[in-house]
């Protein structure tokens, strides 16, 4: 009797440690973060997206302020249109504000941080930040190839 207690235990202590496991799984992977989609959307171009993905970070000031909703690619303009989904409880954004995509760490994640400008006039729900104002990803791969380049060029 005492042999099965100890293997139902070991089977609930190996089914808990599954458990913690699939938490942490879900936690890391951002699933986790129930979204709230009752915020308004915006939408951003860019000349290069770099590894941005759905569902990225959308910061002000470091604060996260909302996600970013699509990304596709405008065959007019031939430029990466981002659709953003702010918070509702960031209001009154100028119209101005620039829009960057900027990495999260050496290696991390890219996300989009805003930064407002310091017009009168504010952005609406479906307003449009204009290339103009937005700031394309670093790419390593050509940050590289200009270094090279440039080494290149040097000698003679």
């Amino acid at each position: 009797m005492q042999k099965r207690t100890i293997e139902i235990a070991v089977g609930i202590f190996f089914l808990l440690g599954i458990a913690a496991f699939a938490v942490m799984a879900i936690k890391v992977s951002g699933l986790s973060e129930i979204y709230n989609a009752s915020g308004y959307t915006i939408t951003a171009e860019f000349e290069n997206i770099g590894g941005l993905k759905p569902r990225a970070r959308v910061s002000i000031a470091g604060v996260a302020v909302g996600r970013v909703v699509s990304i596709d690619f405008d065959d007019k303009s031939y430029l990466a249109k981002v659709t953003l989904n702010i918070d509702n409880s960031v209001r009154n954004l100028p119209d101005d504000t620039s829009a960057s995509i900027l990495t999260a760490g050496l290696l991390g994640d890219n996300y989009i941080g805003l930064s407002p400008g310091f017009s009168d006039n504010f952005l609406k729900p479906g307003s449009n930040i204009p290339l103009e104002n937005t700031n394309k990803a670093v790419v390593l791969e050509e940050l590289v190839s200009k270094f090279f380049a440039g080494q290149a060029s040097g000698l003679k």
